[in-house]
């Protein structure tokens, strides 16, 4: 797995946006939230994104992850290598964040995105 890929699944997402924050990271959001947070010029690349509550200890105690700093109180992971995970597991993660950001969205804001 590399940055393009994880790119192409995001992009497959509905209503998604990107940008670069802080510098030196490649963001996925939607309606203006994040739901995934790439370092594409790290070697080897880095990301972390939010999980479910009940996968978030579990995937914490995984060689190569860990909290978020500064987002694990939202149950974000960090990820040391984008490819510790297979494009299975990306295409389930990435849509799982997105789908838990989206879930949070103002009804208003969604039925303007079209979600």
């Amino acid at each position: 797995m590399n940055i393009e890929d994880i790119e192409t699944i995001c992009d497959s997402f509905p209503a998604v946006t990107k940008d670069i924050k802080w510098e030196e990271h490649l963001c996925f959001n939607v309606g203006g939230k994040m739901f995934l947070i790439t370092a594409p010029d790290a070697y080897p690349p880095t990301a972390s994104f939010k999980v479910n509550p009940e996968e978030f200890e579990e995937l914490a105690s995984r060689d190569g992850f860990k909290p978020a700093p500064h987002l694990a109180r939202y149950k974000w992971i960090y990820i040391s290598d984008i490819s510790l995970f297979t494009k299975k597991e990306w295409e389930h993660y990435a849509r799982q964040s997105y789908n838990m950001v989206v879930e949070k969205l103002p009804n208003k804001l969604k039925a303007t995105l079209g979600l």
